[in-house]
């Protein structure tokens, strides 16, 4: 019998190896560790139905339960009390009240947060969660998000928005146009030149916006002059940091019934997984809301006297 020589082994030897290391790769791939998104709530406040922070995290954390390659935690009532909430976590939404209560501005959060970002986490900031103040905060937003609502610049008023085109991005997926009446914030305060922001729902508000007298968060010239000359205000965003993460601000939901409209909820999914450093689908995130489910989690809140 012939013995075979090296030459003649060598690809029996290449074959025998490679295929176990190829096994070990797709297992890896298929097994690879979820992307963390680590959804905070603020406590309640607001009325009936109003900032429902708990039960919009929870139902956004719900929607995503089907998404593949994505893990979720909720902190519920506030700050994340579980001291490793943000370990290894790959994107932060916040849903809470702003201004000097800022969950985020209390004891030593800012520099917290500064940490998760300088790994490449995400930030996202929904509804009142968009205002830090003048003295704490402000800087940091517009670093890490992209834009904020400033007092004495910006304004609050509850008015019907008309979404009627938007830009391509991963965000927008599957995003059609749609109408809503919210609390949506406008007339921000952005990074210079709007250097790495995208504007993602852009609307003209109507006079009956600027009807409130001046006031740090109801009206000023400045802003009763944009809208007289019918410009356009960009209500949510998306944002590139120079060092590679990613920000996101939303100004509506204050309403917790809005999240019954498909597109509303379509955008922040696909925030969400955008924010995370995850492909968003070609049509964007799907997910079904029931009444049921949008009665789920509510606050015990009195009513308010009329």
């Amino acid at each position: 019998m012939t013995p075979l020589s090296p030459r003649s082994l060598r690809p029996r030897l290449t074959t025998t190896l490679l295929l176990p290391l190829l096994a070990y790769l797709a297992a890896t791939a298929l097994f690879a560790a979820d992307k963390k998104i680590l959804l905070i709530a603020g406590p309640p406040s607001h009325g009936p139905g109003q900032h429902e922070h708990n039960a919009g995290v929870l139902l956004l954390q719900k929607c995503l339960a089907s998404v593949k390659g994505v893990s979720t935690e909720v902190a519920l009532n506030g700050w994340p009390k579980n001291p490793t909430a943000f370990a290894q976590v790959d994107a932060v939404i916040i849903f809470a009240d702003g201004g000097a209560r800022h969950i985020a501005l209390q004891e030593d959060r800012l520099a917290v947060l500064g940490k998760v970002l300088g790994r490449g986490a995400g930030l996202g900031l929904l509804h009142y969660a968009v205002e830090p103040t003048l003295s704490k905060g402000q800087a940091e937003f517009i670093q890490w998000v992209g834009g904020a609502f400033e007092i004495n610049w910006s304004i609050n008023p509850h008015w019907d928005a008309q979404f009627t085109s938007f830009p391509t991005h991963p965000i927008t997926r599957g995003v059609q146009p749609f109408k809503l009446r919210d609390e949506w914030y406008f007339h921000l305060r952005f990074s210079e030149a709007m250097k790495g922001v995208t504007p993602l729902l852009v609307a003209t508000p109507d006079a009956s916006t600027t009807k409130r007298p001046d006031g740090d968060h109801s009206g000023n010239p400045t802003v009763r002059a944009a809208v007289a000359r019918g410009e356009r205000q960009t209500v949510s965003w998306a944002y590139e940091r120079p060092d590679g993460g990613r920000g996101f601000g939303l100004t509506g939901a204050h309403f917790h019934s809005n999240w019954s409209d498909a597109n509303l909820r379509k955008l922040v999914l696909n925030a969400a997984l955008w924010l995370a450093k995850i492909e968003v689908p070609a049509t964007g995130v799907s997910s079904q809301v029931t009444p049921a489910d949008l009665a789920a989690n509510l606050d015990p809140k009195p009513e308010k006297k009329k």
